[in-house]
Order: C-alpha cells, then sequence, then structure tokens
C-alpha cells in the first residue's frame, strides 16, 4: 500500500467515523423523542402539549442540531463516495439510502406540521387546541418513528461499513496482512533475529 492510498484510506476512514458519529446523534434524538419525550407530552393537557411542543421546535432549530442532522447527511454521502470501490461500499450506500429517507421524511412531514403548530398561534389564545393537537400529534408521533427506525438502520449500516473498513485497512481485500509480507521478508533475516 502507498502512502498516497494509505493517506486515503485514513482520511476515508475518518470520514467515515465521523458519519457514524453524526448518525448516532441524530438517531438518538428520533429515538429520545419516540420513546420519551412524545409518551411523557401524551399525559399533558392541549395547551401544555402545544405550549411544549412549540418551544421544543423553536429551540431545536439551532446550530448544533443542524451541524449534526446535515451533517450526518453530508458525511455520508462523502463516505459513500469515498468507499465506491471498497469492499463496504454497499453498506454505506444503504447507510445513505436510509438516512435520506429520513431526512426527506422530515422535510415533507414532520416540519410543515411543526410549522402549523408554530403559526397556531399562543397556546392560551386558541380557540381549540384540542383540534390543534389532534391535527398535529398523531402524524407526527408516527413519522418520527419512521426518523428513529431509519436513521437506528443507517447507524448499524455505517457500524458495520467502520468495522469492515478497518479490518480490510489491515488485510486488504484477499484478507491476507499487509505487514505480513514486510515481516516474512524480515524473518529469515539477522535484523529480525
Amino acid at each position: 500500500m502507498t502512502d498516497n492510498s494509505t493517506g486515503r484510506r485514513t482520511t476515508a476512514g475518518g470520514v467515515l467515523g465521523a458519519a457514524t458519529v453524526a448518525m448516532g446523534l441524530i438517531a438518538g434524538v428520533f429515538y429520545i423523542f419516540a420513546c420519551d419525550v412524545m409518551p411523557s407530552l401524551a399525559r399533558s393537557d392541549d395547551r401544555v402539549f402545544i405550549e411544549v411542543m412549540q418551544n421544543i421546535n423553536d429551540v431545536i432549530q439551532n446550530p448544533v442540531f443542524f451541524l449534526s442532522f446535515m451533517g450526518a447527511l453530508a458525511l455520508t454521502a462523502i463516505s459513500a463516495w469515498q468507499a465506491r470501490n471498497s469492499p463496504y461500499r454497499w453498506w454505506v450506500f444503504a447507510a445513505l439510502a436510509a438516512y435520506t429517507l429520513a431526512f426527506l421524511f422530515t422535510v415533507v412531514v414532520n416540519i410543515p406540521l411543526n410549522n402549523d403548530l408554530a403559526n397556531a398561534g399562543d397556546p392560551a389564545k386558541i380557540a381549540d387546541p384540542a383540534a390543534v393537537r389532534e391535527k398535529f400529534e398523531d402524524t407526527w408521533v408516527a413519522w418520527n418513528v419512521v426518523r428513529a427506525l431509519l436513521s437506528t438502520l443507517a447507524l448499524v449500516c455505517l457500524a458495520r461499513a467502520l468495522l469492515l473498513h478497518g479490518r480490510y485497512g489491515r488485510y486488504g481485500r484477499s484478507g491476507r496482512s499487509y505487514a505480513s509480507a514486510y515481516l516474512e521478508s524480515a524473518a529469515g533475516s539477522s535484523a529480525s533475529r
């Protein structure tokens, strides 16, 4: 393996690792909404539910979240490009496909629902908060579960690709260690004794 290809492998491994971390963060966000935030809010009355969700949707629009949300997609796409000729490429492609769907569902379903909820105005002044909540809650929760499952699938695929990247880095496609050729040639020399 040449120094140039080693450098590319190191860069590809770094990007793949960063994509895996970003995906884990996003999968965790969707997961915590699915198993804690939304079930907890389900116990609240309509005005409290609307107020808290409006606050959550406002606060989550911050640079740290956007870095993870957009970064998971961008880093996975870059990693897919870098892995296009690798033996683990299908794992990265699968991760990209799964997260692209989660990203699209967010843009097409969840964000418009968030915007509708924000446009409902001050919860204390909403004439029929139950109707506003009913229009939002079940659809948002269902699609969030889909996002959680897809981003978790993407995380699993990236983790598998990262594992294989590490394995192929040591052994190459043939399964034979790159270092073994050096060690074998040195084994008979007096320098190795």
